[in-house]
């Protein structure tokens, strides 16, 4: 029973703890108490990435007061099972937006060099996996010919475009 009792106030104490990310606002524990932000409140934006296969994405905090998105946008492809992977690797968390707030990220369709996968129609981008999303066709994200897919990754939301753009070719190599 003791050892229980340990395990119990323990596991008490880490739930306390702050967060912590690679968000820079997501590593108080105020955060972890701050609503998801209304899908709604949100304005979602695609456009092209300037190279082949990448768009570029951004979320506005239209609402009146600070609230989180998950820090992994989440990208998925019409007709197609799964979304993009973040780069890199990282589990889900909060990404604070205050009012008037964007957040950025990238993401790469498929490798420029790849001869393998599926081309769709469009692309959707949701703040939050519990938000429905906004749909982009291809060509509004600079691929006329279709979204190119095979092993889509995305960078998780950045404070600039050019933070974006730089995590994706980092991770990318």
């Amino acid at each position: 029973m003791r050892l229980g009792s340990t395990l119990t106030a323990a596991l008490a104490v880490a739930a306390t703890l702050p967060l912590t990310g690679t968000a820079a606002s997501a590593t108080t524990g105020a955060t972890s108490r701050l609503a998801t932000c209304q899908e709604k409140a949100l304005s979602v934006h695609a456009a092209p990435g300037g190279q082949r296969n990448v768009a570029r994405i951004d979320v506005v905090n239209n609402g009146g007061r600070t609230c989180v998105v998950d820090r992994i946008p989440t990208i998925t492809f019409r007709g197609l099972d799964g979304s993009a992977e973040a780069v890199p690797p990282a589990g889900s968390g909060p990404y604070e937006l205050a009012p008037g707030e964007r957040a950025y990220a990238a993401v790469r369709t498929a490798d420029p060099a790849a001869t393998e996968g599926h081309v769709v129609g469009s692309l959707s981008v949701a703040a939050d996996p519990s938000h429905l999303g906004v749909a982009f066709r291809a060509a509004a994200v600079g691929m006329p010919e279709g979204v190119h897919v095979w092993i889509p990754v995305t960078t998780l939301w950045q404070e600039s475009r050019a933070a974006a753009d730089s995590a994706l070719a980092d991770a990318l190599g």
